[in-house]
């Protein structure tokens, strides 16, 4: 009798839950949403986050403001949304770098990139590109090895532990290469180095350099996506010459961890169907964005596969910050 009524109530007190929860989505938003990014203003992750938020602020007919909250390679920003209250109303536009290499290279790791956030949706991959100074007498991503294997060489980044850092020492140990690395304070003095020849090779996001590759004052060899991007159908892919190599900057959404399913659903839905906008799309194909916007399962289990993937080629880059 004592276990069929406890039974009873654990039935009651789930079901009673449940419908809090559906009656929570079914009323959510009823007021504004905080999306923290968390790097400063005017980057690439800045301006996809801004696009986004102004049209999901149209679909869930509530404000989206955004708040940025720079500083430790984005963690600060995700630690602030991984303590917040889990009801929707502050979420995270995550990238590679605070889900996937933050973990892996943080001494002391602010928050757990799987355990404390709810996945919403990947929106969108943007490629990065390997390019040189014109000065550097190479033209293929072929050329740049082979002159690497015979003299010394070095790259620039936009600073240890980033995406970039990483993409470069993933082709390093792809093409067998001893080429050095030279960090920067972000992408900005890095191309500065590049275009004045002080560093003669350099991998940065491709919407950062587009504007020099288009003029001329860079040349690129090749973008990181496993295929050509659309806005530079004539730079070829490194895996045309690397095959296996890949890899991307990207953005995506995230709920603190215990946010209710169904609020998750509510914002996943609005990813969509902002991502959808043909308005949007245009934007992003400015950036060389291709837009994902997947379901909160699908971000999930593309965190675990970026963080597997990185795990080796920070290991032997022996990448580590405090």
């Amino acid at each position: 009798m004592t276990l069929t009524l406890t039974r009873r109530v654990l039935m009651g007190t789930a079901l009673a839950f449940g419908l809090a929860g559906a009656a929570a989505a079914q009323d959510f938003p009823t007021r504004s949403i905080e999306l923290v990014i968390p790097f400063a203003a005017g980057g690439s992750t800045d301006v996809v986050g801004r696009i986004v938020a102004d049209r999901m602020s149209q679909e869930l007919g509530q404000q989206i403001i955004v708040q940025n909250v720079g500083g430790a390679g984005g963690s600060l920003g995700a630690s602030q949304v991984a303590k917040a209250d889990p009801d929707g109303y502050t979420i995270l536009m995550g990238t590679v770098a605070t889900h996937a290499l933050n973990p892996l290279i943080l001494k002391r790791k602010p928050y757990d990139a799987v355990e404390d956030f709810a996945p919403v949706s990947l929106l969108v991959l943007v490629p990065n590109v390997l390019a040189v100074n014109p000065a550097l007498p190479v033209n293929t991503v072929q050329e740049l090895i082979d002159l690497a294997k015979a003299e010394p060489l070095a790259y620039a980044s936009s600073g240890n532990g980033t995406p970039l850092h990483l993409s470069g020492e993933l082709f390093k140990s792809m093409a067998d290469l001893d080429i050095t690395h030279i960090p920067y304070q972000g992408s900005g003095p890095a191309l500065t180095d590049v275009l004045g020849n002080q560093v003669p090779v350099i991998f940065d996001n491709l919407p950062s350099a587009s504007s020099h590759i288009s003029s001329g004052k860079l040349k690129a060899l090749g973008v990181t996506t496993a295929e050509r991007a659309p806005s530079f159908p004539d730079v070829p892919a490194i895996s045309e010459t690397l095959p296996g190599y890949e890899t991307y900057s990207w953005n995506a959404l995230f709920a603190p961890a215990g946010t209710p399913p169904e609020v998750v659903e509510v914002l996943a839905n609005a990813a969509k169907a902002a991502m959808a906008d043909p308005k949007v799309a245009e934007r992003m194909a400015e950036f060389s964005a291709e837009i994902v916007a997947s379901g909160p399962e699908e971000l999930g289990e593309h965190v675990k596969a970026e963080m597997a993937k990185w795990e080796p080629v920070v290991v032997e880059a022996e990448v580590s910050l405090d």
